[in-house]
């Protein structure tokens, strides 16, 4: 898979969802109740942050509830790329980019949305093939304002923020003509996952979305 396949692939699991959750998940008992809320509520695209020692088993679980589409997030290396698809992950997210790991998704074919923050990042990936990119950290460096100025030198790349965004600032992130969607947690608090409250998740999500 090419990355110009890989951008047009995660942009068919992710063009019409405003947010993709951006999990870290340790409690493998929740994860199909957890992506079943998700999915009813409008989020059917998930991240799970390679962030806990048991991420790659909740992906399995969330990647077995129909209608989920899971991603692994900060895939850093070319065996946690191979562990996440094997863990059922549609496709891996990664933070920034390496020449390795950007050889290694398309060796193994496997859907790769990489991070960039600056002008020079993103040209690079572009010159690539890459022209669907996670922007992160968003918010320290320039959020709206630097994705709005990005967008008239860079106008054939569209982008994923992520950090930093909330429930304050995620309609102008949206408001963008260079912006498909957003990641965020601010949705989904600890103390709802504790306590299973699917229903206030829902809730939650359905006000975000």
């Amino acid at each position: 898979m090419t990355p110009i396949q890989a951008s047009d692939f995660i942009l068919s699991r992710v063009s019409r969802i405003d947010i993709i959750p951006v999990l870290a998940i340790d409690d493998v008992s929740i994860g199909m109740d957890l992506a079943h809320a998700l999915v009813d509520a409008g989020m059917s695209a998930i991240e799970v942050t390679l962030r806990t020692d048991n991420a790659l088993k909740v992906i399995e679980a969330m990647a077995s509830v129909s209608g989920a589409t899971v991603a692994a997030g900060t895939v850093l290396n070319e065996s946690q790329l191979l562990a996440s698809r094997e863990a059922g992950a549609e496709f891996v997210v990664s933070p920034g980019s390496t020449p390795a790991l950007l050889q290694s998704a398309q060796t193994h074919g496997i859907p790769l949305l990489p991070g960039a923050a600056t002008a020079s990042e993103i040209m690079a990936l572009f010159e690539s093939g890459f022209h669907f990119q996670k922007f992160f950290p968003a918010a320290i460096n320039g959020g709206v304002g630097a994705l709005r100025s990005l967008g008239a030198p860079l106008p054939n790349v569209s982008f994923c923020p992520t950090g930093g965004v909330n429930a304050t600032n995620v309609t102008d992130y949206l408001a963008l003509d260079n912006v498909v969607c957003v990641g965020g947690s601010w949705m989904i608090t600890a103390q709802d996952m504790a306590n299973r409250d699917w229903d206030m998740i829902g809730k939650r999500v359905g006000q975000a979305s």
